[in-house]
């Protein structure tokens, strides 16, 4: 197959591109700038690599873009840009849609956030309004909504293993106290690559996670634990300005509030 993959030098995509090649397709990879990513790590690859240098939110790079594929994949998002954010992801996916609706291809794959509240976050607000800008009469999507994805590189992952390894003593909001469904790295993989083509997953979308139900206080505990590291996490009923840290200084609360964001 001939596969569009968006997103391939970020943490998912880097690891599909891997595996997708592994199966021997062919993969071209959409980069705001070729010069950055090495192919020649894949060339005993048993599928192939193509680089095309385009920016999704300038419409006029999209030229590049080719016609013969089957399959695409949307893995971009745009929230480490600042800004507005939702409003560049929105544009973005509607220029992906426009120029993926000029090619072959049978099928659009998307990753995106668990909706399951009636008030989102600002990013999930946007997860969801980029998912309904890739619907198209012209190709089938298919969207994989999944929580917290645990693996070494994720955002949430690392986040949850500094937590862990720095503050002895925690004092949290009480959505820490918050359930969610991690799911693992490879299990995402195997869920991006097995819905490929397959007609019954086409205009759907599916929650993808792991089996066990956890709060974001037990991740962290369950982390400290595996590494032997004694940590107490306290909740309080109103939203703190800092966490306390015993024997270091006093780390911003912000850096765990992207956690509930995802």
């Amino acid at each position: 197959m001939r596969i569009l993959l968006t997103g391939a030098t970020g943490y998912i995509g880097k690891r599909l591109l891997i595996q997708l090649l592994k199966e021997g397709h062919t993969v071209i990879c959409a980069v705001r700038d070729k010069h950055r990513f090495n192919t020649s790590k894949y060339k005993d690859a048993e599928g192939s690599v193509e680089v095309i240098e385009c920016d999704f939110s300038d419409k006029a790079s999209l030229s590049v873009v080719p016609r013969d594929l089957d399959i695409a994949y949307y893995l971009i998002h745009s929230m480490a840009e600042g800004g507005d954010f939702a409003k560049t992801e929105k544009q973005s996916a509607q220029h992906f849609r426009e120029a993926v609706e000029t090619t072959n291809a049978t099928q659009v794959i998307y990753l995106t956030g668990i909706v399951n509240e009636e008030r989102l976050s600002k990013h999930l607000s946007s997860r969801k309004a980029v998912e309904e800008a890739l619907q198209s009469n012209h190709y089938a999507l298919t969207a994989l909504r999944a929580g917290i994805i645990v693996g070494s590189g994720s955002a949430s992952f690392e986040i949850i293993r500094d937590l862990a390894e720095k503050l002895p003593l925690m004092v949290a909001p009480i959505w820490i106290k918050t359930k969610c469904q991690p799911i693992a790295i490879r299990n995402v993989i195997e869920f991006l690559t097995g819905v490929k083509l397959q007609a019954s997953t086409y205009n759907r979308h599916f929650d993808i996670a792991g089996k066990e139900i956890l709060t974001y206080k037990e991740m962290i505990l369950q982390y400290a634990r595996s590494r032997n590291l004694k940590r107490r996490i306290i909740t309080v009923p109103f939203f703190p300005h800092v966490f306390l840290l015993i024997g270091y200084t006093l780390l911003p609360l912000p850096v765990i509030h992207s956690l509930k964001t995802w």
